[in-house]
């Protein structure tokens, strides 16, 4: 690291101790072109990837998958057939990677524990009242320390979007230090909610916001909102953390989640995180999809490449 990077990463570590600090920094970035944004995402999303690359791509993305269930009738036995299938996603193929975590509310952590327990696949819990995030923090900081006793060693936190978009950034920020704080070893993505912030500004600035507050990874989307994870959105992400990368000198991941649903969604995503911000990223310690039955259309189309037959939707577990 530079002195020029330690300087202003030490200038930026200040911005936290007042609201006026950070109200100042954070509408001093620079405007999102709105058209822009949107014109480069499309561009990039009609790339085409084939044949060798294309196999590469999709063993990369079952890599990235975060195995998804946050459903209010998820069961022990549901969360345990879920984390078997994250350690062995095609059983009848053991060169098929494994994914890259399994994300359950709370209350199933121990569960998930049992089964991935020494696997190298990560155990995601979301926390701090999600998907709202209304609840008051002593709540919250008890739902991330319940989840990291029990197995947790992944926080999927959700930002009090209303404190965000009221301008109290000094709340919103302070919530996710003491997140951070509370989840301990555990690494932190934080949940932006980004069809609820309504601009591309303010996707930038809560990128932004998240990154200086100490978050590991910022995320999309809760997946309980109308509008998910989209391709211009991302980019906006991914420019947050390059740029955030070049002034502090510290990686931040990246999380779409939820509307993913396809191979071909997953490789635009690919594209967009090569383009953005290169190689570094490309890597499930920095880059990962939130999704549920994104995997099964992974699987399909690795059948497909491996063996030159079409595998139906019922092939693989439903989840």
């Amino acid at each position: 690291m530079t002195a020029t990077t330690t300087s202003a990463r030490s200038e930026l570590s200040e911005l936290g101790r007042s609201e006026t600090a950070l109200r100042t920094f954070l509408h001093g970035l620079p405007g999102v072109d709105q058209v822009g944004a949107e014109q480069r995402a499309a561009q990039l999303g009609t790339r085409s990837i084939k044949t060798t690359a294309k196999a590469q791509a999709i063993d990369l993305a079952i890599r990235m998958v975060d195995l998804t269930t946050l459903e209010g009738a998820d069961t022990p036995g549901k969360v345990r057939a879920l984390a078997a299938k994250a350690l062995r996603p095609d059983p009848a193929d053991p060169s098929c990677p494994h994914v890259g975590a399994v994300c359950v509310y709370p209350a199933m952590v121990p569960y998930v524990a049992e089964v991935l327990r020494g696997s190298g696949v990560h155990l995601a819990s979301v926390a701090t009242a999600f998907p709202s995030g209304q609840a008051p923090l002593e709540i919250k900081l008890a739902d991330t320390r319940a989840a990291v006793a029990a197995g947790a060693d992944e926080i999927d936190m959700v930002i009090n979007r209303g404190a965000f978009l009221a301008g109290r950034y000094k709340e919103v920020y302070d919530e996710i230090v003491a997140t951070k704080e509370a989840s301990g070893d555990a690494h932190l993505k934080v949940i932006l909610e980004t069809g609820e912030l309504a601009t591309y500004d303010n996707v930038r600035r809560a990128s932004w916001l998240a990154m200086l507050a100490g978050g590991d990874f910022i995320k999309t989307s809760t997946g309980k909102v109308p509008i998910t994870a989209t391709l211009p959105v991302t980019l906006v992400m991914l420019e947050a953390v390059r740029d955030f990368r070049e002034a502090t000198g510290r990686q931040v991941g990246v999380k779409p989640a939820g509307g993913i649903k396809t191979t071909k969604d997953a490789i635009k995503y690919l594209v967009l995180v090569n383009e953005t911000v290169g190689t570094d990223w490309l890597d499930p310690d920095w880059f990962r999809f939130g999704a549920s039955s994104l995997l099964n259309d992974l699987l399909m189309q690795r059948t497909k490449l491996t063996t030159g037959t079409y595998s139906g939707p019922d092939y693989f577990t439903l989840d």
